[in-house]
Formats: C-alpha cells, sequence, structure tokens
C-alpha cells in the first residue's frame, strides 16, 4: 500500500507556471512507475504525463507536450510535474498515481495505477 499526497495547485494567469509535487509514502518509491492525471468538471479523466521507474523514459499527453515536464527524485520519494505556459483548458484537478505493476515502461491508461492521490486543483484564468 502506498499513499500519495499531491500539493502546489493554485490560481494563475495564463502564460504562467506551476510545479506540482506528490509525496509517496513507503520504501519502495523507485519501485513504481509514476503518472500524472487531470480531470475537468464533466470530463473523464485524461493522461498527462508519465515517467518509468529509473526516470529515463517520459511520455506526454500531446496537449501538454513542450510545456510540461515529468520528473521524480526517488531519493525523496517524490514525483513533480512542472507546469508552463499556463492555458485555461488546463485547468483541472490534477492527480498523481502509481504503477505496482513491475513494468519497465510507463502506460497513459489510467487503468494500470494502482494508486491515486486526491488530487490538487489548478485553476488558470484567461
Amino acid at each position: 500500500q502506498v499513499q500519495l499526497i499531491e500539493s502546489g495547485g493554485g490560481l494563475v494567469q495564463a502564460g504562467g507556471s506551476l510545479r506540482l509535487s506528490c509525496a509517496a509514502s513507503g520504501r519502495t518509491f523507485s519501485n513504481y512507475v509514476m503518472g500524472w492525471f487531470r480531470q475537468a468538471p464533466g470530463k473523464e479523466r485524461e493522461f498527462v504525463a508519465a515517467m518509468d521507474r529509473s526516470g529515463g523514459y517520459t511520455g506526454y499527453a500531446d496537449s501538454v507536450k513542450g510545456r510540461f515536464t515529468i520528473s521524480r527524485d526517488n531519493a525523496k520519494n517524490t514525483v513533480y510535474l512542472q507546469m508552463n505556459s499556463l492555458k485555461p483548458e488546463d485547468t483541472a484537478v490534477y492527480l498523481c498515481a502509481a504503477d505496482n505493476s513491475g513494468g519497465s515502461s510507463y502506460s497513459a491508461n489510467r487503468a494500470a495505477y494502482d494508486y491515486w492521490g486526491q488530487g490538487t486543483q489548478v485553476t488558470v484564468s484567461s
């Protein structure tokens, strides 16, 4: 069992930046593939970014590619999402997720993730 706690959300103007953090409990953080998803009101939860266990491979949704960067610090049991050039359409609750399957790659499929945080609200004003 792992607990995930997100932080760093808030209100920002279009074009601004935010850095989200997700702290994980437990001693086996380096075994988890980590992902970020988001969910806007009335919409399905969608993939944003993911990173494999070593941090060597990353994947992004087309809508955030070039603007968002996922990273992890296994020594701190934390995964980050740096969000630049934010747009009003980025407004959503952002959730981090952990995949404990032991796979060597990452997945954009939310069904692949075993643990979820509660989420942090990001609001981008125009």
